[in-house]
């Protein structure tokens, strides 16, 4: 079998999805990986199984004491509740639920004095316990939030003063966790000193040196065991800065991963904080998809629905309100919103000490990571059979020649001096033969590219999604905010029969005229009362409007208009909210007005609330029946809206006679108010890079909320919808057989009024249909499932919430499409680059490991010594993977198609570079080796040095000029944009001057001598002839790969081309 099929069969078994990989599959790879130099540095990034199984026994422990907990809080609500019934029968007694003289010494007890001259009236590790184990009880007695505010010393409206903001960190604690502490330069030494083939190398130095000055005396007697610690020492700097600098990266990342913001109160003004500068006292505000940053206490809200799994792992969620008021940190909110009191932070909370031990856990490895780790078991099992030869080889010549020589009862410490150098050069094959590199040049080049993603305003969450984004086959994309600007304003409005287009900067008079007195308060208090966003002041009392852009942009409407958001909802009640979400695609409330009547608010998706109206109000603002005439003209100005590629929303009302509904909000009987056109511009670049993705062989389709229309005039002017592509509606997609969505799915690329559940069914029908590679993205919570299913789910950063962005793979930070293809390039640059360096790193090893094997069986003797070894080694491993991994990409990649789920990693045409470059490196120095004495007409005393010379120095700059040559496995031209990367410039020039030093200057220690100008100049030609060998190489046609899948532009046909 040969060596390529001998690969290809066995990395069958490190083989694992990119995604959500099981331990199982973890374990068994790791268990195949035997040939391990060094253990620490290889899985230094990868799981920590130990502290997972410690981190689920953890969640365990802590979703029994929730549940226990939640349990016991619950039958105490009924009970007190019970209670409460059986007062209401009873004549009114003294109020009982007060704190007593003991409970206030247990909530005081070991409270600072300073804490108490600052107004706190309550231990942190008391309220800490309340909180965390739902003591109803003793809240109630507290007097609820009102009076925990009190004790916290804050007001619930004005909340925390900028300037207390230190003291409550010192006094109750900063809302952050325990980490790992980070590695300094000195423990990276350290662990490069564990590898075990260095260890043995320096035992070996050592012992060199006893017996050579016991032998040779001093100096000459240290030369060699010095010369061997002294490459060691130089490996290990050059590794461990390498390995320094790359944590210092993935700190960044890390650091990067952890910035969250939330909406508090503070200093009587809204403001956006870091969670991690939350302080007990905050009040916090929160809406959908947000994930709750402390405990706390309810302060308001409405229908504030909380998911507790992560904590609990019940999947039910559960209503916070006053009678159910406590949220613990790391649940997240499902739907609603509210404000809270924050209570407890940091490490005092128990999801704090649960991402102590998540910390440290590590990340997965992604699958290139794993089938390198194959490649360099299978590489390593190869090179230690050739060592165990070389050294058995060199042992039975020199036992035949003493033998020969009638010396076999004679021993020397000569022999044992000859016998260790053997054993040296056999552990040095070891260490180039073992590709350590392999594995660890993906997490360099991930880490590389995931440090210049994040200057792009792409945050990469996990190492395999940078990885995996090289290989995406389709885009399905959101419109809003992606393709779109996300700066969205009001451009047009429909009031019965009246169709008027709006100027950003026209006057109150011009913009409300020809809506009448009575029609306008309507649309007023239905702007106004049915809004998740609000007009807040800041801290230099300017005001703002703070919401969603949709939101925002009607609000602001509302106040050019002439409306006012303070007044007009200072002396309403409201009854219900329902927040929008994208499954209903509608947001409602019922409202107490001033005057008595309750009236109840619908807005949304504009055929939805049409279909819930019987009534629109005419030109007088007096409501009409809504006939079918008059629905189809709407219909008609919906459609027209939509085909200006405008976002369409109906507003409409109902007044409720009988006062307020306990079963809810009504779904029917409306009257329809206006249609409101949101102008949202297609962002600048946005169809550049869709042609981009359609030549990289990427399909884009636009997964949309939006009305069909405006859908379809977006994805036109984004280059998206062609003549034979298909635009459906997610509830004719949802109705489809399996058998007709595999008909339909490959035209998809338009689908509008869809669901998250739409989109989730898409992507896992591209994934197992078609085996398609699928990026998806997402902004909203109940993306959470598509962005899990996806093979890379990418969360908006601006208007995704933290639920969407805890599901994804990569962040968007800037929310631009443009950014997703930057990172499905960067994704392809480093598939390409690992291909490079492997090539590199294979051909070296080749070469290395046949010409002392093959030296040592005919001469009897290796021409690399193991200090020669241990610098090409170092060429090879961390200096290659710098040079090669590293290289940024270029426009050639994205015109090539994404390679496919099932392509070998190692493919033909790099077992064709590796052979042709291999076996011109093997004939030139073979032939130096045995007869280079007659070919330079060496003669003398120092005639084997030299040549021996001569040898390494032409090793080394074959090595350098194939480095040259790997920069491209196809196109002749290598030099293309070399130039332009200073690392690879900085690595090849230092590995030159290096090079001169060594064989120039340190001849005592790495058994060189300093050589003349003729044989520099000749070593440096044989090097350069590969760059000839590798342009005859790419004009021999690899059979069977038609397709490149590399990046690269294919080979030009002629010279004129090249």
């Amino acid at each position: 079998m040969s060596m390529r099929n001998l690969l290809n069969v066995d990395l069958k078994d490190f083989e694992i999805p990119a995604k959500h990989p099981s331990e199982e599959a973890q374990k068994n790879w790791r268990n195949l990986v035997t040939l391990v130099r060094n253990k620490r540095r290889r899985f230094r990034y990868g799981p920590n199984f130990e502290k997972r199984t410690e981190a689920k026994e953890r969640i365990e422990k802590l979703r029994e004491k929730i549940r226990i907990g939640f349990v016991a809080y619950m039958a105490a609500l009924k009970f007190i509740d019970a209670v409460e019934h059986a007062k209401d029968k009873l004549p009114p007694k003294r109020e009982e639920d007060t704190v007593d003289e003991n409970l206030e010494a247990e909530l005081q007890k070991n409270l600072s004095e300073e804490a108490r001259v600052a107004g706190f009236q309550i231990h942190p590790d008391v309220l800490a316990t309340i909180i965390g184990a739902f003591e109803i009880k003793t809240l109630r007695k507290l007097k609820g939030v009102e009076g925990l505010a009190i004790r916290l010393n804050v007001s619930l409206s004005e909340g925390v003063k900028s300037n207390d903001v230190p003291l409550r960190q010192k006094v109750y604690g900063s809302n952050t966790y325990t980490e790992k502490p980070s590695k300094s330069f000195w423990m990276f030494v350290w662990e490069a000193l564990h590898d075990l083939t260095l260890v043995i190398l320096m035992v070996c130095a050592v012992v060199s040196i006893g017996v050579g000055l016991a032998t040779e005396g001093w100096p000459k007697g240290m030369y060699d065991g010095l010369g061997i610690i002294l490459s060691i020492f130089l490996v290990v700097i050059v590794t461990a800065m390498s390995d320094y600098k790359q944590s210092l990266q993935f700190k960044d990342l890390d650091r990067e991963k952890k910035k969250i913001f939330i909406q508090v109160t503070r200093d009587g003004s809204r403001q956006k904080v870091s969670i991690y500068d939350l302080v007990v006292g905050d009040v916090a505000h929160l809406s959908i998809g947000d994930q709750v940053p402390a405990d706390g206490v309810f302060v308001s809200g409405y229908s504030l629905l909380i998911d507790q799994s992560s904590l609990s792992g019940e999947s039910v969620p559960i209503n916070v309100n006053e009678k159910k008021p406590f949220l613990l940190a790391g649940t997240k909110v499902q739907d609603g919103s509210g404000k809270m009191l924050v209570t407890t932070v940091g490490m005092r909370t128990e999801w704090g000490k649960l991402m102590e031990t998540l910390n440290e856990s590590g990340e997965d490895e992604t699958p290139l990571q794993v089938k390198l780790n194959g490649v360099a078991t299978i590489i390593g099992k190869i090179g230690l059979g050739f060592a165990v030869v070389t050294f058995l080889v060199l042992l039975v010549r020199f036992l035949v020649e003493k033998g020969i020589h009638h010396e076999f009862t004679k021993w020397y410490s000569s022999d044992a001096l000859t016998l260790l150098n053997y054993f040296a050069t056999a552990v040095t094959i070891i260490v180039v033969a073992v590709p350590e590199g392999l594995p660890l040049a993906v997490t360099l080049s991930l880490a590389f590219a995931m440090k210049k993603l994040m200057d792009d305003k792409a945050l990469v969450r996990h190492l395999s999604a940078c990885e995996t984004m090289g290989s995406a086959t389709c885009i399905c994309t959101d419109k809003t905010g992606t393709l779109t600007t996300n700066h969205m304003v009001v451009n047009k409005l429909w009031t019965f029969g009246k169709d008027k287009e709006i100027q950003t900067n026209g006057q109150i008079a011009a913009i409300n005229s020809g809506i009448s007195g009575h029609a306008l308060t309507i649309l007023l208090q239905a702007i106004f009362y049915n809004t998740s966003a609000e007009v807040v002041t800041d801290k230099n009392k300017k005001k703002f409007i703070l919401g969603t852009p949709t939101e925002s942009a009607i609000l602001e409407y509302g106040v050019r208009l002439g409306g006012d958001f303070d007044d007009q909802r200072r002396d309403s009640k409201f009854l219900k909210v329902e927040p929008f979400n994208s499954e209903k695609k509608k947001m409602s409330v019922l409202v107490a007005l001033p005057g008595g009547n309750t009236r109840a608010f619908c807005k949304g998706a504009s055929e939805i609330v049409l279909k819930m109206c019987d009534k629109i109000i005419d030109g007088n603002g007096e409501p009409i029946d809504l006939t079918e005439e008059i629905a189809g003209a709407v219909m008609d100005v919906i459609n027209g809206f939509a085909c200006e590629a405008l976002r369409t929303l109906s507003l409409a009302f109902k007044d409720i006679s009988n006062g307020y509904i306990e079963n809810g909000i009504p779904d029917s009987g409306y009257t329809l108010i206006a249609i409101v056109g949101i102008k949202d511009p297609v962002r600048p670049g946005v169809e550049d890079a869709v042609k981009t993705c359609l030549k990289a062989g990427i399909m884009v389709r636009m997964v949309t909320g939006d009305n069909i229309n405006t859908a379809k005039a977006i994805a036109k002017e984004c280059g998206i919808l062609t003549d034979d592509g298909i635009a459906i509606e997610g509830p004719e997609f949802r109705r489809k057989s399996p058998a007709e969505m595999r008909q339909i799915i490959p035209n998809i690329q338009v689908m509008a009024r869809s669901s998250p559940t739409d989109k989730h069914v898409l992507v896992k029908n591209l994934r197992g249909m078609f085996r398609e590679v699928v990026a998806v993205t997402g902004d909203g919570t109940n993306d959470a499932p598509a962005l899990h299913e996806a093979d890379i789910g990418l969360a908006m950063g601006i208007a995704g919430t933290e639920v969407a962005k805890e599901s994804a793979d990569v962040i968007v930070m800037d929310d631009n499409f443009a950014t997703i293809v930057n990172v499905a390039k960067w994704g392809r640059a480093v598939y390409i680059n690992i291909q490079k360096f492997v090539q590199f790193q294979l051909t070296v090893n080749v070469v290395a490991l046949m010409i002392n094997f093959l030296s040592a069986c005919v001469s009897g003797s290796a021409p690399l010594t193991a200090v020669q070894l241990l610098w090409v080694n170092l060429i090879m491993d961390t200096l290659g993977a710098l040079a090669l991994a590293t290289e940024p990409p270029h426009e050639g990649l994205m015109n090539r198609p994404p390679v496919g789920r099932d392509v070998g990693f190692i493919t033909k045409t790099m077992w064709r570079n590796i052979a042709g470059q291999s076996i011109y490196q093997l004939a030139v120095l073979l032939s130096f080796n045995f007869v280079g004495k007659q070919i330079l007409g060496l003669e003398g005393s120092d005639a084997t040095r030299i040549l021996n010379t001569f040898i390494f120095n032409t090793f080394v700059f074959c090595q350098v000029f194939n480095e040259i040559n790997s920069r491209d496995m196809e196109k002749i031209n290598v030099f293309q944009g070399m130039f332009g990367s200073w690392i690879f410039l900085g690595i090849i020039v230092a590995t030159v001057v290096f090079q001169v030093i060594i064989v120039e200057f340190l001849g005592t220690f790495a058994s060189t001598i300093p050589l003349s100008w003729q044989l520099w100049l000749l070593s440096i030609l044989i090097g350069a002839v590969s760059l000839p060998i590798a342009v005859v190489l790419k004009f021999i046609p690899v059979e069977g790969e038609t397709k490149h899948h590399d990046g690269y532009d294919r080979l030009p046909g002629g010279p004129d081309q090249a």
